[in-house]
């Protein structure tokens, strides 16, 4: 393929010229020719930042003052052996930069793996687009869109490139983020002059733009860094670089936490060198290890992961997380606002009652199969009676039968498709000739397509004839109604009387108290089918009332349920009248059938809606404004939102909701891009399914973070007190061994690696709490460290230290020998820490057995501690080999260790 024309140049050249300079045409590209031109251009997206390489990311490790301080210990433990009669700690150095390698692997990892969790989700999120391939359409990720693509554009889709457009029906555009102008822009086809500014080119639209309102097609021209905006980063990947609130929590909690430790840090110092003869190098070794070892510096590596970890969890449970941070908000949900067609409903239409003539019929049939009869009044029904109404559903429509080869039997709004089964259930072929499309929007409520078809029973003497143009329009039956001046009889057509519009409107609130979804259908002759839509849409003639059921899901009900007993209460917003929202509401365990509609909400005042919404969980005829409104009195109340959504206007409500939620299968490009979540397949019971994720993962971050500091409060205490209390007690022994610590340097950092590495991210898998589902939500300002973790900090902190130090004084005392007593403390703390870890699972009603991971990684750690004290590593570790008598002195601690936090534990509960 050879192209001449430069990008910006593009809208200045005519229709035919574009396709062939593309060498395309209007049935778009074959499969191969598009496979083709995909490896000579590349993929269709915008090129981004390297990615961070892994070698980056490890040395990124040791790039931290507390481990620069780490490495100096390690060489001071060299620099011993330049003082007079001392000699180099060979072992001891090699030890902490062997333990410091084994850290920076450790946290090399779980970046590498978060970052590569990140970019899933990010592949997972791309838009697609819907494309002609051989004739025939069909979607397609937009990153395989290529030049002479030709693509469908429908209202609220994601513009996937530059694109020359070719037809076009009431488009309009909004290319803020190209131009920076929020007003949308009117599309046309007539090429414009070459020096026609960007914001002007209404034949174009652009990359990274979208379809507020309208359709098209389009033959795209360029593709990926050609495109007008090819310097421009995507919205997804701006979203993604946001720092989590957890991070920014524990990042203050870790500079807290040294500056503690360094006031420790000086009194140990001053103890020891006031007290005993170590020496000044022995007490900056020590404190620069007690520093390093004290702070959990991994810990934001390990939160990260595990938001990672956990929004592929929730990717299981067909919810994409598409932000990071909605994993810890899911936990703080307590109000769901949901749509209900295709969240709480099937989203499959079938019409089962119609109206037409005055008198009411019934539909038989399910689904999209055509397979149905009708019936009036219980009789077989009249079909000519039927083809007035029936036809106008299928012209006033924009679905489509689907090829055969396609998954799906039509293509097009389930509403709409509901329209076209009806109409072959009579043997009415949708087939016509369309002159013009006046389209839908939220603020009209209706949709007008003018055709030059009309039905057969219309008369001539009614001002119909097959060569008139016909104006078929459907819409909320009040706006119809509105429209008309006529209605059709089974006489002819006949003026709209005061009362026979009241007999349609009664009509219309029965067949919505049954929970049915219903239309209403209008024609009428037009003699010029361009125009104005104001005159095209008056003096209608209402033909009838199709009234169709989108069935709730099975499941919802209990999911509603399960909502309700977690302390989340759900609302229901959608744009169905308030009967038929009612009806629905009832079936699915609302409890209430009462519902408020939009034209009340836009009487009451904010501080009155705030009142209202406290309520009332059923609101219809609902439109985005008002979404936004019902959100924003929640919030202003202190309640935590989730929100669903899949229009063009709904992004304002899903960016604003403390959790936004896409529809993954109807929701507009639009939509998903606003949201922080996107359930792929838009039912009801995936929100319910991921907060219940979501509250897992909050409760296992806090399971690991609490463990953490659990165990660098007690390894901290431990020594600090122990040096005081040994160097008044036992001055002598101090004395007579220089060097001597409670806990060496190199004992510290290995309890840091065996107790943070393997099991505080195993507990990050723990499963979900049988009774996830049954705790109120947390609030949404509280803190991972709460009140309840304070004090449990601070009492395995302080058990594990009194306990702890009491085997070493024990043993000190009985064999006289401090290597044996360091022994006994360093195995006491390590096997300690093993049990804590289901002191703190135990709080969340975690089984011992639960989690095999964690299983695996406390075998593997106590293994490993048993490897340093009975093989030749015990010379490294300057350590002994415990005989069975210092098993039971270590068993009998850990027993007075679980009576005494049992007993906190119960006090505090």
């Amino acid at each position: 393929m050879s192209r001449e024309t430069t990008p910006t140049e593009w809208h200045s050249v005519p229709e035919e010229r574009v396709f062939e300079a593309l060498d395309s045409d209007e049935s778009g590209l074959s499969t191969d020719e598009a496979s083709e031109r995909l490896s000579e251009f590349g993929p269709n997206r915008i090129r981004e930042d390297e990615a961070v390489s892994p070698y980056e990311l490890f040395l990124a490790q040791f790039q931290d003052f507390l481990i620069y301080l780490l490495i100096l210990a390690a060489l001071l433990s060299i620099a011993v052996g330049l003082l007079p009669g001392a000699t180099p700690r060979y072992e001891e150095a090699g030890l902490i930069l062997l333990i410091l390698f084994a850290n920076g692997v450790f946290g090399f990892f779980q970046d590498y793996r978060a970052e590569m969790s990140i970019q899933a989700l990010r592949e997972l999120s791309t838009p697609n687009s819907t494309v002609l391939r051989d004739g025939e359409k069909v979607t397609i990720d937009a990153e395989d869109v290529v030049p002479g693509d030709v693509v469908i554009i429908e209202q609220g889709d994601a513009i996937p490139a530059d694109a020359r457009l070719v037809e076009v029906t009431a488009l309009e555009t909004n290319e803020s983020a190209l131009t920076g102008e929020s007003t949308t822009v009117a599309k046309g086809t007539d090429p414009v002059p070459s020096e026609t500014p960007l914001a002007e080119r209404d034949d174009m639209v652009f990359m990274n733009t979208t379809a507020i309102k309208g359709r098209g097609r389009a033959v795209v021209v360029e593709t990926g860094m050609n495109t007008q905006v090819g310097d421009i980063a995507t919205e997804i990947q701006e979203a993604e670089t946001r720092e989590t609130p957890f991070q920014k929590e524990v990042d203050a909690l870790g500079k807290r936490i040294g500056i503690g430790i360094v006031g420790l840090i000086l009194v140990i110092a001053v103890a020891q060198f006031v007290f005993t003869a170590a020496g000044w190098l022995s007490i900056l070794l020590t404190g620069i290890t007690l520093a390093v070892a004290a702070v959990p510096e991994g810990l934001p590596a390990v939160v990260t992961l595990t938001l990672a970890m956990g929004s592929r969890k929730i990717l299981n449970r067909d919810a994409l997380v598409r932000r990071l941070p909605v994993v810890e908000s899911l936990g703080s949900v307590d109000v769901i606002v949901s749509d209900k067609t295709g969240t709480l409903t099937e989203n499959q239409m079938t019409v089962k009652r119609v109206y037409t003539a005055g008198t009411n019929g019934t539909v038989t049939g399910t689904g999209l199969s055509t397979a149905g009869e009708f019936r009036h009044d219980g009789d077989d029904a009249d079909r000519e009676r039927l083809v007035p109404l029936l036809t106008c559903g299928a012209y006033c429509n924009d679905a489509e039968r689907a090829p055969d080869s396609a998954d799906d039997p039509y293509y097009g709004d389930p509403t709409e498709i509901a329209l076209l089964v009806s109409a072959a259930k009579a043997g009415i072929d949708p087939e016509h000739e369309r002159l013009r499309e006046i389209p839908f929007s939220s603020e009209r409520k209706r949709m007008t397509v003018i055709a030059r078809e009309s039905p057969s029973t219309l008369s001539d003497t009614d001002g119909f004839d097959a060569a008139t143009p016909t104006a078929y329009m459907k819409g909320a039956p009040e706006v119809v109604l509105d429209r008309c001046t006529r209605v059709l009889e089974d006489d002819g057509v006949r003026e709209l009387t005061a009362a026979k519009r009241e007999e349609i409107l009664d009509r219309n609130r029965a067949f919505g108290s049954d929970a049915l979804r219903v239309l209403g259908f209008a024609v009428r002759p037009v003699e010029d089918p361009e125009d104005d839509p104001e005159r095209v849409e008056r003096d209608m003639i209402f033909v009838g009332l199709q009234g169709m059921i989108d069935p709730p899901r099975a499941e919802v009900s209990e999911a509603i349920e399960d909502c309700r007993n977690a302390g989340i209460r759900v609302v229901m917003a959608t744009g169905d009248n308030v009967q038929t929202a009612g009806a629905i509401a009832q079936t699915i365990g609302f409890g209430s059938e009462e519902a408020m509609d939009g034209t009340t909400v836009d009487t009451l005042s904010d501080e009155a809606l705030r009142e209202v919404v406290e309520n009332v969980d059923v609101f219809a005829r609902v439109s985005p404004h008002h979404k936004v409104r019902i959100l924003k009195a929640l919030q202003e109340n202190g309640h935590n939102v989730a929100m669903t959504g899949d229009g063009v206007n709904d992004a304002p409500a899903l960016r604003n909701a403390d959790v936004g939620i896409a529809m993954g299968t109807r929701g507009t490009d639009v939509a998903q891009q606003a949201s922080d979540m996107v359930l792929q397949d838009d039912n009801f019971v995936t929100i319910r399914d991921a907060i219940a994720e979501g509250r897992a993962i909050f409760d296992n971050i806090r399971k690991f973070v609490n463990l953490l500091l659990s165990a660098n409060a007690g390894e901290v205490l431990t020594v600090f007190l122990g040096v005081l209390v040994g160097s008044f007690f036992f001055p002598g022994l101090f004395a007579s061994e220089s060097d001597a610590l409670i806990l060496t340097p190199v004992m510290l950092l290995w309890i840091n690696v065996v107790t943070d590495g393997l099991p505080a991210l195993a507990l990050g898998t723990d499963p979900k709490a049988s009774n996830v589902l049954e705790r109120p939500p947390r609030g949404g300002d509280e803190s991972v460290i709460d009140r309840r973790m304070i004090v449990s900090i601070l009492t395995i902190g302080l058990t594990m230290t009194v306990v702890g130090l009491g085997l070493f004084f024990y043993g000190l005392q009985a064999v006289r020998d401090i290597t044996t007593a360091q022994t006994l403390l360093f195995t006491f703390i390590v096997t300690i820490e093993m049990i804590v870890i289901q002191v703190i699972r135990s709080r969340f009603d975690q089984p011992l057995l639960s989690n095999r991971w964690l299983i695996a990684a406390v075998a593997v750690s106590f293994g490993l501690q048993l490897v340093v004290l009975y093989t030749s590593l015990h010379t490294l570790f300057d350590v002994r080999s415990i005989s069975v008598g210092g098993w039971e002195l270590i068993a009998l601690g850990s027993v007075v260790f679980l009576l005494v936090t049992g007993l906190v534990e119960r006090a505090v509960d």
